[in-house]
């Protein structure tokens, strides 16, 4: 270990990282989460270990290492609108409860709670790497899903500030691609965002699931506040970049109620959004366990009920998510979300390589103020 003092300020603390993650299987544990991955991603070589002793950062350790590969493919047979996926990041210091991508840093050797919340894999050639692969032969200009495991724009980004390098590098290729995030840093971005959207397509959606001020605090407790959310969602709207809002999670008993759902889809509107789609709590394996341990400490009374509901699924009934739904989907038309058409860009494709590789794949088209299916379709995500 050493320490190194910069300006009197930061500190870090930087250890080796034993051999064992030499062979890590990155692409097969992210995409797990995303209906499974096939090819696997090796890292090139161990990690870096590093402690920054700074408000914002106290408590968390960051993971660097350079993976070989970074676009992840998601197989054919996923129910997801799109088939590519990047990850700069695994784990994520948002420390919401009820994260569904907890499960990956058990692959890890890592716990599903704590661990993943502060312990954080930083990918630190993710730009590079994505570059070249978007220059290989083999690719075909395929919509980039990013935000789909852990947010991007956690707060990590405001300390690596890897998406900078990730934007100009499918920029400069003219490939599609969406963000989704919790994360208000996008905004920092802004230009990057406004530039790719002159030649490609780019969908943006803020995931908000609620605006419940004292639930926040305790459920998303690493997040930004969700009216600085909806406030980034406004600001991409001002610049030309149409802004979802994937109103996910609702919490059943928490902020399902009649009330609820039409306070969070009010302020939705009034951020000018361009869609809104509901998604219900996922309670996966990793997940799972985390939440319900957070659900007995602050509603122990809720417990049994969301026992009788989930039963030993992941997923809540599918007459109750139709019900959540179908009233999201009324109190939107009521509010006019994605009452206004938005012009659907047309863009010049990439010069053609002899092989006819690199084709751009066509951009991708509103669902609506309501996606078609709560596990399908963002506006923005895919074809």
């Amino acid at each position: 270990m050493r320490d190194i003092v910069r300006g009197g300020q930061w500190i870090e603390h930087v250890f080796s990282l034993g051999v064992r993650w030499d062979n890590l299987r990155l692409a097969a544990t992210e995409q797990a989460v995303a209906a499974g991955a096939s090819a696997p991603s090796l890292l090139a070589r161990g990690a870096v270990t590093r402690a920054f002793d700074t408000p914002g950062f106290t408590g968390l350790t960051f993971y660097e290492i350079h993976a070989r590969s970074v676009l992840n493919r998601v197989p054919p047979a996923s129910r997801m609108a799109f088939r590519w996926t990047v990850n700069p990041y695994r784990g994520c210091s948002h420390a919401c409860r009820y994260c569904f991508a907890r499960s990956t840093h058990a692959y890890l050797d890592l716990d599903t709670g704590r661990d993943f919340d502060t312990r954080i894999v930083v990918k630190v050639n993710v730009a590079e790497r994505l570059r070249a692969e978007l220059a290989a032969p083999r690719w075909r200009g395929e919509h980039v899903a990013m935000g789909t495991n852990v947010d991007p724009y956690q707060r990590a980004e405001g300390r690596y500030r890897l998406m900078p390098g990730v934007l100009a590098a499918l920029r400069d290729a003219r490939n599609p691609f969406s963000v989704l995030t919790k994360g208000s840093l996008i905004l920092r971005d802004l230009d990057l965002l406004a530039a790719a959207a002159e030649v490609t397509q780019v969908g943006v959606v803020l995931s908000v699931g609620f605006v419940d001020d004292e639930l926040w605090r305790l459920v998303e407790p690493g997040t930004p506040h969700p009216r600085r959310r909806l406030e980034a969602c406004a600001a991409l709207g001002e610049r030309g970049i149409p802004a979802g809002v994937l109103m996910a999670p609702i919490l059943p008993y928490l902020t399902d109620s009649p009330a609820a759902l039409a306070r969070a889809v009010e302020q939705i509107a009034q951020a000018g959004a361009s869609s809104v789609t509901p998604l219900v709590l996922h309670l996966r394996p990793g997940a799972r366990e985390w939440y319900l341990d957070w659900l007995a400490e602050h509603h122990p009374a809720l417990v049994a009920a969301y026992r009788r509901l989930y039963g030993s699924g992941a997923y809540a009934p599918r007459a109750y998510r139709d019900r959540i739904a179908a009233q999201v989907r009324e109190l939107a038309e009521r509010a006019g979300i994605g009452a206004a058409a938005h012009r659907v860009r047309r863009f010049a494709a990439p010069a053609p390589r002899p092989d006819g590789a690199g084709r751009p794949a066509a951009p991708a088209e509103s669902a609506g103020p309501v996606g078609r299916d709560e596990q399908l379709a963002l506006p923005g995500f895919g074809g």
